[in-house]
């Protein structure tokens, strides 16, 4: 069945009911749903559309204050903090303008259950393992579009009307970033919406079967609703190994690790070349490498606006660090800008809030060293193709 402004379906699951109701995550009238049906004794559980990650920060906003950047650095989860961010900055400034706490629906939920002493159930699948199949089923360049399609919706001023979010009901806030790629391609579409649909039908499912609730509210986007219903209805036949299944990390071929390695070994053929030839031949090529790699490794850093001897570090560093590819630019600089400009207190706590407009993105420290890192790691990148076809490009002169 359909309530008047907010969808809600209700399937019966042997003995119990799974009651989806359908929200928008900018929605006061989601919100206002949430707090209505909640106020009754209906429902023995609340289930909602949240991972683990997006919980603890969703209870706990301080938790950023704890991050650990090094850490961060190390397990190369600089982008999915950027991406984060930059998701909860897009959904912040929508809220901002309709006067409304972001995801205040899911959090209405979570409320009203605590203050009922009611279960809790976390039914989406961690963000973190979204982000890397949806990355992992798109190619190079598309993954680039994603991610400054990303960053152009936080610089963006377009305001959107409160009835058009009330009339579209955008599942979540990663389809409604995503949106114009995942509507066309299936690739994107799968990882993002579809697979979580299962998963979330999964998660019920195994909460049902395991402790036996009989009347469980599922507050969800209403863009994962119909999916959700069809398989629930359809049935899962297994759910704990098919959310086993989902949670699964793809793969990586093994190729694409070689491919530095490979660059490498013919940046010092090409140095071996050079001084085969004459010493001022291999010692111009040397140069061009310096000068190139550590160059645009340097004007990253500048760009994210970092400390002078910042700057200077990338220019020295990312010769250096381009011949040996376990060790990045960014490492480099980002631990040169922490040291130079050490973060405070004030800085973790206001990062949520700096990064809603494009400014605090550079005002910020936190987020400035994830800049400084990115930007360095970029430019020593884009520097060792330029500098390999210079070298090469001389030699063949």
């Amino acid at each position: 069945m359909s309530d008047d402004q907010e969808p809600i379906v209700n399937i019966q699951i042997g003995n119990s009911r799974i009651t989806l109701l359908g929200t928008a995550h900018v929605s006061r009238a989601s919100a206002e749903k949430v707090k209505e049906l909640l106020s009754t004794d209906e429902y023995d559980s609340v289930a909602v559309e949240l991972c683990p990650s997006r919980y603890n920060s969703l209870i706990d906003p301080d938790s950023l204050a704890r991050m650990d950047l090094f850490r961060v650095m190390r397990e190369k989860k600089v982008l999915m903090v950027i991406a984060s961010l930059a998701l909860g900055a897009f959904q912040q400034r929508m809220a901002e303008q309709f006067d409304i706490e972001p995801g205040a629906e899911q959090r209405e939920a979570i409320k009203a259950a605590q203050d009922s002493h009611r279960p809790i159930l976390l039914i989406d699948r961690e963000i973190g393992v979204t982000l890397k199949r949806v990355a992992h089923n798109v190619p190079w360049w598309q993954r680039f579009a994603l991610f400054t399609g990303l960053i152009a919706s936080v610089i963006s001023h377009e305001e959107v009307s409160e009835e058009e979010i009330e009339r579209l009901k955008e599942g979540d806030i990663l389809e409604t970033t995503f949106a114009q790629f995942a509507d066309e391609q299936k690739a994107l579409y799968v990882p993002l919406i579809d697979e979580r649909d299962q998963y979330m039908a999964a998660r019920l499912l195994e909460e049902v079967l395991r402790d036996g609730h009989e009347n469980v509210l599922a507050v969800v986007g209403a863009g994962h609703l119909k999916g959700i219903q069809s398989y629930l209805e359809a049935g899962i036949q297994n759910p704990s190994e098919k959310i086993k299944n989902l949670d699964q990390m793809p793969t990586s071929s093994t190729w694409p690790k070689l491919i530095p390695w490979f660059i490498v070994a013919l940046i010092f053929v090409g140095f071996g070349i050079g001084f085969a030839r004459s010493p001022e031949l291999g010692w111009q090529l040397i140069s061009d490498w310096v000068l190139i790699n550590g160059g645009l490794s340097a004007l990253g850093a500048l760009i994210a606006a970092a400390h002078p001897l910042t700057v200077i570090t990338a220019f020295v560093a990312a010769p250096l660090t381009s011949l040996n590819p376990t060790i990045g630019a960014g490492m480099v600089t980002a631990a040169a800008e922490i040291y130079l400009r050490k973060p405070e207190v004030g800085d973790f706590t206001q990062l949520r809030k700096d990064t809603v407009h494009i400014k605090g993105w550079w005002k910020n420290r936190v987020s400035r060293i994830l800049l400084v890192f990115i930007l360095s790691t970029l430019g020593s990148a884009i520097g060792t193709y330029v500098a390999g076809f210079r070298i090469f490009g001389r030699l063949a002169g």
